[in-house]
């Protein structure tokens, strides 16, 4: 079951969501590892755009792509400490994620570690759920705020590692998709 979701969710990823979100910087290599960067600016002040991250509700309301939900969201905003995450696919599987907090800079960056996990937060081997290689065992994650003007704010997700360029893009559409819930969470 978990095979044929992962199989439909990248092929949906790929053909229905290439670039629906602004990227400025290309897919960098570096060191045989690949970066993701996308940039979106909402209609919404910063501080709004931020709470959107540092909240459990909110967060619930906009993690993973569109079609999924996210019925857990345990927040434990401090550098140093680690939030647990789900992602459920409309058919139920569920992906779990802990964030790591390495450098919080209020309103203006957030610096984290992903890694997958069991429902406990216990790490795992993306592998261990089925999927795709490519995607290493942590995900190093910079999220930058820019406020432009009084209600205007530019995000910017940055992930770190990948060692597969079709990883990279399955990330960007995933990601692209889940903004456009981050859009309706924070432009309401």
């Amino acid at each position: 079951m978990k095979t044929l979701f992962l199989l439909k969710l990248t092929i949906f990823m790929l053909l229905n969501h290439i670039a629906p979100a602004q990227t400025k910087s290309p897919n960098v290599m570096n060191n045989s590892t690949y970066t993701m960067t996308i940039t979106q600016t909402f209609n919404a002040p910063l501080e709004k755009v931020w709470t959107a991250f540092t909240d459990a509700e909110s967060i619930k309301r906009w993690w993973g792509p569109v079609g999924f939900t996210a019925p857990i969201a345990n927040i434990n905003f401090r550098e140093g400490n680690v939030s647990l995450v789900c992602m459920r696919s409309p058919d139920g599987f569920e992906i779990f994620n802990t964030w790591t907090y390495q450098k919080i800079s209020a309103m203006k960056s957030i610096e984290f570690i992903q890694h997958f996990t069991d429902k406990s937060g216990k790490k795992i081997k993306p592998s261990d759920i089925g999927m795709p290689p490519g995607i290493p065992d942590e995900v190093p994650h910079i999220i930058t705020f820019k406020k432009i003007g009084d209600q205007k704010t530019e995000l910017t997700i940055v992930e770190h590692g990948y060692t597969n360029p079709q990883i990279v893009e399955i990330s960007k559409n995933g990601t692209a998709s889940m903004l456009q819930k981050f859009a309706t969470e924070v432009e309401r």
